[in-house]
C-alpha cells in the first residue's frame, strides 16, 4: 500500500520509472547503496523535464545548483531486473535554495524502497552564494504559483 511518507506538502511532484539494472548491484545481489543517489538525480532530471527547472536551464541563466545536503533512509532492497518509481517531490520555501523529497517504490506492490532528501543552493558565475533567489527562479516559482 502507498503511503504518504512526507513530513511537507509537495508544490509539485514527477514520478518517473526505471528498472534495476545489472551494474547497480553489489555482492549480495542487492542495490548497491551509492546508486540510490542516481535514483534521486534520475528524479531530479525527470521532473526538471517536465516542469522547466532542469540543471541546464539553471546554468543558461547564469547559475549553478550544488547540492549541499543529501539524506536518505534505506528500507527494502531492490535487485537486478525489478522495475521502480521515483517519486519527486518539490518542497516550496521562501530561502534561495530548491528542495526535494523522494519516495522509491518498487513497482509490482508499491511498498516504499527509501526515502530522502535534498537541498540545492544557488551560485552566481563567480561560484558566490546567492541569498535572494535569482530573478529567474522567482519568475518559476511565480509561474507556478508557489509562495
Amino acid at each position: 500500500m502507498k503511503r504518504n511518507t512526507s513530513q511537507h506538502p509537495a508544490a509539485l511532484t514527477n514520478r518517473t520509472t526505471f528498472k534495476v539494472r545489472f551494474s547497480e548491484v553489489d555482492s549480495m545481489q542487492i542495490v548497491w547503496h551509492g546508486e540510490y543517489v542516481r535514483y534521486f538525480e534520475d528524479g531530479r532530471e525527470a521532473f526538471g523535464k517536465q516542469y522547466g527547472l532542469d540543471y541546464m536551464s539553471i546554468y543558461h541563466h547564469g547559475y549553478l545548483a550544488p547540492l549541499v545536503d543529501l539524506q536518505c533512509q534505506f528500507k527494502r532492497p531492490l535487485t537486478v531486473g525489478e522495475e521502480a518509481i521515483v517519486e519527486t517531490r518539490y518542497i516550496a520555501c521562501e530561502a534561495a535554495k530548491v528542495q526535494f523529497e523522494y519516495v522509491i517504490y518498487r513497482a509490482s506492490d508499491q511498498s516504499v524502497v527509501a526515502t530522502g532528501s535534498t537541498v540545492q543552493v544557488f551560485l552566481d558565475k563567480e561560484r558566490e552564494l546567492q541569498l535572494l533567489n535569482p530573478p529567474f527562479y522567482a519568475e518559476w516559482k511565480e509561474r507556478w504559483n508557489i509562495r
